[in-house]
C-alpha cells in the first residue's frame, strides 16, 4: 500500500496548509510525532485527542518511516 491509498493520512490545502493531517482534522503527523519523541506514550496522546484512534497514530510513524525513505530530485528548468 501506498501512502496515497492510505485514507488515515491526508493532504489538503484548506486544512492545515496541506500539511499532512489525521484523517483530514486538524492534527498533522508532525505533532503525532512530536509528542511521541518527547516522551508521550499512545495512551497519552489518545486522552490529548480523544477522537483519534490507535490506528491513527500507528499511520502516522508509518507515514513518516515512508517520507524520511523518500528522495526528492530537483528537475532542471530548461534554459
Amino acid at each position: 500500500m501506498t501512502f496515497l491509498e492510505n485514507q488515515r493520512i491526508t493532504m489538503d490545502p484548506a486544512v492545515m496548509g496541506g500539511k499532512p493531517c489525521i484523517r483530514g482534522m486538524r492534527v498533522t503527523v508532525g505533532t503525532i510525532l512530536g509528542l511521541i519523541t518527547t516522551g508521550a506514550s499512545h495512551v497519552e496522546i489518545l486522552s490529548l485527542y480523544p477522537y483519534l484512534e490507535p490506528e491513527d497514530l500507528t499511520a502516522a510513524l508509518q507515514y513518516a518511516t515512508w517520507r524520511s525513505e523518500e528522495h526528492e530530485v530537483p528537475l532542471a528548468l530548461p534554459s
